[in-house]
């Protein structure tokens, strides 16, 4: 399982109702669900996501949150 289809698995199971897949992902969010994307990710790959990780330009769609747990998965080294 590549990295983005772990994060798409997991924001389906915790944002039933959220359109995972849109372009504008960051549009369709309110702030509980910032909260529960920044919590899930962080557990689900033991980084640290801040509030400051959470802009439009990093949860505008799937692959932007993937480049961004990427970046992270790649500074712990």
């Amino acid at each position: 399982m590549t990295i983005k289809e772990k994060i798409c698995s997991l924001l389906e199971a915790e944002l039933p109702l959220v359109n995972i897949d849109s372009d504008f992902l960051f549009s369709e969010l309110d702030s509980l669900e910032v909260t529960t994307i920044l919590m899930t990710l962080s557990s689900a790959f033991n980084i640290s996501l801040e509030p400051e990780d959470a802009t439009p330009r990093n949860l505008r769609s799937i692959d932007s949150l993937t480049a961004l747990v990427e970046t992270k998965l790649a500074q712990k080294k």
